[in-house]
This record gives C-alpha cells, sequence and structure tokens, in this order.
C-alpha cells in the first residue's frame, strides 16, 4: 500500500521538505479506497479487516517518519516490504476471518483449517489474532483480555545492578552469570555469513544461505529471550519489591561497549521484569542510576575506576564486590521514605580473601 495523493516527501539525506503540493493522505483517505480496490482484485487478502491492518501500520509508519524530520533527527524514509519481509497479518476483531475452534485447530478466511500446537490453554478473552512468519516457522499471538492474578504477598525487598561482567548482582549477595549468548554463537554465524557473502545476490542459492544466517539469528535471539524470561519470573515469584537502575540503554549501546550491550539486552530484561511484576502484583521501583558504583552504603563517597571490581569502605570497613555493593546502595535509594527494612538483604562485612576462599570451595 502507498499514500494515494502525490506529496512532496522529505529527502532521505534530511534535508527539510518543501512544501506539500497537495494534501497529504492519511489512513482514512486510502480506508475508503480499500472497497473500490478490492473490487477490482488489486489486493490479494482475504479478510478486509487485515487491509485496515496494513494501512493502519503505514500511517503510523508515516507518521513516526515525519515526527523524527519535524525533530531534526536522521529521518530513515519508510523501506518498502516485498512478500519475502512482511512477516505478520493481524487480524484485529476475533471471530472476523480468524478463529480458535474447540479441536485446537485455526479456522482462517482464505486458507481454512490449521493445525495449532498451543504451548498453554488460551485464557481470557481474545480480542485479536496476528499470525508471524519467523524464518521457516510459523506463529499465532493471540491478544487477550483478562485479569491478572497477584501472587501471594511477599515482604522481601532485593535491589539488582545489571552489567556485563555478571549479569545481573542481586543486593544479597549473589551473581547471576552473563550466558553471552551472541558470543557462544558467534562462530556458527561467521560460517553462516561468510557462505552468504559467496553467493550471487538474488539467486535461488543466496536465498537459502541467507536462510541460515537468520537461523544462526534466530537461535541466539530465543536462548536470550528464555534467559530474560527465567530470570524475570524467578525474580517475581521471590521477592515482593523489587528495584533497577533507571539505565539509558540506548546511549550505552552507542559506546564501545556496544557489542556486549546488545548481547546482554537489558531492555528487553527490564520490559520483561516490568510486565511480569505488574501482573503479580508486585512492586517495582527505577532510581537514578548516577553514582551508585562510586558511594557506600553508609552513604561515604568511594571513587573507583571501571577496572577496580571490588568495594573497600574506609569509613564503615565494608569489603564486598562491587557490583554487590552497588545493588545495596540501588535498594537503599529505593528505600528513602518507606518504613520497610529487610535485614537478609544486606551484606555483611568480610574481608576479600574470606570471599576468595568460599567462591574456591
Amino acid at each position: 500500500m502507498r499514500p494515494a495523493t502525490s506529496t512532496t516527501l522529505p529527502c532521505r539525506n534530511g534535508a527539510t521538505p518543501g512544501k506539500f503540493a497537495a494534501r497529504a493522505s492519511n489512513y482514512y483517505d486510502q480506508a475508503n479506497q480499500l472497497k473500490s480496490i478490492r473490487d477490482e482484485g488489486l489486493i490479494g487478502l482475504a479478510n478486509f479487516s487485515c487491509c485496515q491492518d496494513a494501512l493502519r501500520r503505514l500511517d503510523k509508519t508515516f507518521q513516526a517518519f515525519f515526527a523524527r524530520v519535524r525533530r531534526g533527527e536522521k529521518p530513515g524514509f519508510p523501506r518498502f516490504r516485498s512478500f519475502r519481509r512482511y512477516d505478520s497479518i493481524t487480524f484485529p476483531s476475533y471471530g472476523d476471518g480468524c478463529r480458535l475452534l474447540d479441536d485446537g485447530k485455526l479456522r482462517i478466511q482464505g486458507a481454512g483449517l490449521i493445525k495449532v500446537k498451543l504451548h498453554r490453554p488460551v485464557e481470557g478473552e481474545i480480542k485479536t489474532v496476528t499470525i508471524k512468519r519467523d524464518v521457516d516457522h510459523w506463529y499465532v499471538c493471540f491478544s487477550v483480555q483478562r485479569d491478572t492474578v497477584a501472587l501471594p504477598e511477599s515482604p522481601r525487598e532485593i535491589g539488582l545492578d545489571v552489567g556485563l561482567d555478571s549479569f545481573v548482582a542481586l543486593s544479597n549477595g549473589r551473581e547471576i552469570d552473563n550466558p553471552r549468548h551472541l558470543k557462544r554463537g558467534l562462530a556458527h554465524l561467521r560460517r553462516a555469513q561468510r557462505r552468504l557473502s559467496r553467493r550471487k545476490r538474488g539467486s535461488s542459492r543466496c536465498r537459502k544461505a541467507a536462510l541460515l544466517v537468520a537461523k544462526a539469528h534466530r537461535k541466539i535471539r530465543n536462548q536470550r529471550a528464555a534467559f530474560h524470561h527465567h530470570l524475570s519470573r524467578w525474580l517475581v515469584e521471590r521477592y515482593g519489591f523489587i528495584t533497577v537502575e533507571d539505565l539509558n540503554i540506548q546511549g550505552l549501546s552507542r559506546g564501545i561497549l556496544a557489542g556486549p550491550v546488545h548481547d546482554a539486552g537489558w531492555h528487553s530484561f527490564f520490559a520483561n521484569l516490568s510486565y511480569k511484576a505488574a501482573s503479580a502484583g508486585r512492586e517495582l521501583v527505577k532510581v537514578d542510576p548516577r553514582g551508585t558504583s562510586q558511594v557506600c552504603v553508609c552513604g561515604a563517597a568511594v571513587p573507583k575506576t571501571l577496572a577496580e571490581r571490588w568495594h573497600e569502605c574506609p569509613v564503615c570497613g565494608l569489603s564486598a564486590p562491587r557490583d554487590v555493593v552497588s545493588a545495596q546502595v540501588i535498594l537503599e535509594r529505593a528505600r528513602v521514605g518507606r518504613s520497610r527494612h529487610n535485614v537478609e538483604d544486606v551484606v555483611s562485612c568480610v574481608p576479600r580473601e574470606a570471599v576468595a576462599f568460599k567462591v574456591a570451595e
């Protein structure tokens, strides 16, 4: 789908756009033309609501494009999606062209009955249905509306400090290792990309090689997502008050450590933790991240370089891993104005030698 009326669009290099030669088309203008276009047989989609959803996507894309132009950012002109790159369709109204039957099969208008492997029962009222293609796998995504089920109340509190050496350090002294999924799968990904680079662009062998690259990326992506889901669920089930840093992840992903930051996927982890906490009735608080690694729990300033991974406070004598102390500081900042204090979450002051001996055991 494309705009029906002629307009002067902004230049791809970010130049200031000129005046519009005609009124710009919006979603409603193109939606009014759907009936005549479908009557002429120019649209292959069988369902009318799917066509409307495609127009909504197009309108949303151009609205974001013009908003970037107005803000003076790099506009990034919307790219045409061929049938090989258009990987999903949405039925915005359940029952209109798509319905899940009692026998577990999915009835789709224009495709008939399709067998579905439901990994869990669909709970609540289904609102929308999206058919999605992921390389050579197909998925159906149900958007449902249901009441939240709160977990039993827990008085336990925890502070989280995400990092690259360990994925997350907890204020109770535990550290979760960083799995580094991209680094582990990089050898296989390199071989697949080298094979793709030797193929003639546009050939059938090139498409087969590109499929192998996409599968390698999918495996890494699924491993990372599974790790985020398992860890966030583990935290929500055990703690009623969770505190994290309000990091500028987009800014961190542009620096010298961009690769490891992208591999860790902090934004995805925080998103999973946020919606799981809201659904379970937990409290998730984000605090200011500035200076969390440069102060002690007692409030004394303990400046450290990035290479220094151990915290030694000259005032209170606290000796503990740097990231664990940062998690404690994050938790204390979130406790300001609160009356709850959990002694279990505080790491005792121990010498460096005792910790090293305990780890060796």
